[in-house]
């Protein structure tokens, strides 16, 4: 029973715990985050502050939740023991009934009807007169102490069944206030961590203005979704171009922007690795089978005539012809599946660029031709449509699925690694992507000519970055004020320089960046945390966050193009 008392004792703790630091919630501030968006960064700051010690003895509490339920487990155990042999007592009582009927009836008599005076006048001598009443003492006593034992007996087994249905009474109360309270501390924690991470999101939202300045910068970087015509990225650290000054920091990025569906540099390396093409299909794609389709309908092309299903697929120029036949013939299918789709069977027109999948008047030919005709007709169906297979260039090691980019949720889309190997880093992801050959796999993107142009940026322009960003956070309402220095504000009003960001921030501004260290989630393949380390000190900001507000302030056209990105120091 101590025990039992004891867990009551730690729950009631628990309780009082749990309760002391539930996070206050700000609906009316939420209800406003348009009109007081510097609320929120206060109730950021204070939900983070309370949360903080929370966290600190979140491991403690847990682990004593553990040896609570522990203990329970063992009185749990316990209890089913004394249940079990207070059934066995009952039923051994049961046998010792008739038992106990004779003796009590025969203790009357021997008590009541069992005279001296007859046995004296029944005895022949006197030794028999004592060896007669000692018999018959001893036999009373006999039948006195079977009738004490078995009454003792039940008076036991009766207190223990009531303290037995006691026990499971209050045990019955304590693990359903167990798992209450564990619940709960588990929640204060979570509650408040994506309290604060709704408010970060919030806070980071940019203007509508600001959002064209980075579609714009993102536009003119001309990224090709075609590996057919792509040419090499111009990476800074391939070409050896120097910048002429040194330190030098640039953020490198892995593939282009869209991720969805087929990788054509993955599908190369898929087939270099020994996959046939529906291998490499059902690797990007969902689909029930590859069914073919009546060559006869007439796809329509905006600017162009119509052609049949298969003359259409000939004149898409998607790859390069000269890869190997597996690819060609995935791709056909693709852009097969693609067109098909899009027209809905041919009722509809298709367009002749990269915005649907680039076509030219004249047949491609050659291997192209070939993996046509060796694909003739066939298309990916689910459902028993035909499905719209979209495919870019170059996926960098993950493919997404469309409503991981912020399209329309699909079935036939993926969310995947794609690779030969395990990725627990960014060496084996350059070892091990599928698409590790694409001239745009890793690449810093955007240029300057005043610099040889390179993308890289000195330390106290990647202070001026992060001071940008810190910035922000701290007083959402300089936003405006914060656009890259050598291009027209967006927003209409006057562009701060750095000298007054650092103003602005005071002793928390950088003056110079000497690192960066860049961490990441490689199952989803995204960038999760940047730290930058300057003048004696670190900030670490989210891997969102650093690519909003690089790319707001950094110079020219200069970019991190998808989720996952790297540092580079030279």
């Amino acid at each position: 029973m101590k025990k039992i008392s004891s867990l009551f004792f730690l729950v009631i703790l628990l309780i009082i715990f749990s309760f002391a630091f539930v996070p206050k919630t700000f609906s009316d501030e939420l209800d406003e985050l348009n009109k007081k968006i510097n609320d929120l960064n206060e109730a950021l700051n204070m939900s983070k502050a309370a949360t903080a010690p929370l966290e600190s003895q979140l491991k403690s509490m847990q682990s004593q939740i553990a040896e609570i339920k522990a203990s329970v487990a063992f009185i749990e155990k316990d209890i089913q023991t004394k249940k079990k042999n207070i059934d066995d007592g009952y039923k051994n009582l049961e046998k010792q009934e008739k038992i106990l009927n004779h003796t009590i009836r025969d203790f009357y008599i021997k008590s009541y009807y069992s005279s001296p005076l007859l046995v004296f006048l029944s005895a022949t001598s006197a030794s028999e007169i004592t060896q007669i009443l000692a018999y018959q003492k001893a036999a009373t006593d006999q039948d006195k102490a079977i009738i004490t034992n078995i009454a003792i007996s039940i008076a036991d087994l009766e207190i223990k069944k009531k303290n037995l249905e006691s026990e499971q009474t209050r045990l019955v109360s304590v693990k359903q206030n167990l798992d209450e309270q564990s619940s709960k501390l588990n929640g204060v924690v979570k509650g408040a961590k994506d309290y604060q991470k709704t408010l970060t999101s919030q806070i980071a939202q940019l203007s509508v203005r600001q959002q064209e300045l980075l579609a714009q910068k993102l536009g003119s970087l001309n990224i090709s979704r075609s590996a057919y015509s792509m040419g090499r990225c111009d990476s800074d650290l391939t070409n050896g171009r120097d910048p002429g000054f040194s330190p030098k920091f640039a953020i490198f990025t892995y593939g282009v922007p869209n991720r969805v569906g087929l990788n054509q540099w993955g599908a190369y390396g898929r087939a270099k690795a020994g996959q046939n093409y529906e291998q490499i299909l059902r690797a990007y794609y969902n689909f029930d089978e590859i069914k073919g389709y009546d060559e006869n309908i007439q796809i329509r092309v905006d600017g162009y005539s119509s052609y049949k299903l298969d003359d259409y697929v000939k004149r898409i120029y998607e790859v390069p012809v000269d890869w190997p036949a597996e690819t060609l013939k995935a791709q056909a299918i693709a852009a097969r599946s693609y067109a098909l789709a899009y027209t809905n069977n041919g009722s509809g027109s298709i367009c002749a660029t990269e915005q649907c999948q680039v076509f030219k008047p004249d047949p491609k030919g050659g291997a192209w031709e070939q993996a046509v005709n060796d694909t003739s007709g066939k298309a990916m169906v689910l459902g028993g449509n035909a499905i719209k297979a979209w495919f870019s260039s170059t996926h960098g090691g993950y493919m997404f699925s469309s409503g991981d980019i912020g399209w329309s949720g699909t079935a036939w889309t993926k969310n995947a690694v794609d690779s030969s190997g395990s990725i627990n880093s960014f060496s084996d992801l350059q070892s091990n992507a599928y698409d590790k050959d694409s001239p745009w796999f890793y690449c810093d993107w955007g240029a300057r000519s005043q610099y040889n142009k390179t993308a890289w940026l000195k330390p106290d322009e990647m202070a001026d970055i992060v001071n940008v960003l810190m910035l922000a956070k701290a007083d959402s309402s300089t936003q405006k004020h914060l656009s890259q220095t050598d291009k027209p504000n967006p927003d209409g009003v006057d562009t701060w320089d750095s000298n007054r960001v650092k103003q602005e921030l005071g002793s928390k501004a950088f003056n110079s960046i000497s690192d960066i260290s860049v961490s990441a989630d490689f199952n989803s393949g995204r960038t999760t945390t940047v730290t930058v380390s300057g003048d004696g000190k670190s900030e670490s900001f989210s891997g969102g966050e650093f690519k909003n507000y690089f790319n707001l302030r950094a110079p020219s056209n200069i970019n991190i193009v998808g989720p996952l990105y790297n540092a580079e120091r030279r």
